[in-house]
């Protein structure tokens, strides 16, 4: 899938924007393997390691909207971008809005549900 134009409930982002949050999804990767590792080698209780979940859910969000070319939080407000790095446009039309709203929520449980699976591997990894 290629789209290079706003499609409603499908397609919100661009390059720029795509690449940012294939960033994001990097550095909170690292983040949660170096918070794994620091809390085991620290001899915290395995419960601790729950707290995984943030960045993983963080990194899960990041490489899932890179993959599906939307922003949940541009889904969520109503914007979508094309263009250079913060020149955000409105959508006008409310069954687009519904659309956009729609997929941002999936794409949020989709990381929640991940970020969710991650901390419990962490958990009882020993």
């Amino acid at each position: 899938m290629t789209h290079n134009e706003y499609v409603p409930g499908v397609c919100n982002i661009g390059g720029d924007e795509i690449e940012r949050r294939r960033k994001v999804g990097w550095v909170s990767l690292a983040i949660t393997l170096a918070l794994f590792a620091a809390l085991k080698a620290a001899g915290f209780d395995s419960w601790w390691r729950l707290l995984v979940f943030f960045p993983a859910a963080l990194s899960a969000s990041g490489f899932l909207q890179a993959l599906f070319r939307f922003c949940s939080g541009f889904g969520r407000a109503g914007l979508y971008n094309f263009a250079a790095l913060g020149e955000t446009h409105r959508v006008d039309d409310e069954p687009s809005k519904a659309k956009d709203k729609t997929k941002a929520y999936q794409l949020i449980l989709y990381s929640v549900c991940i970020g969710g699976v991650v901390a419990i591997i962490a958990k009882v990894l020993d």
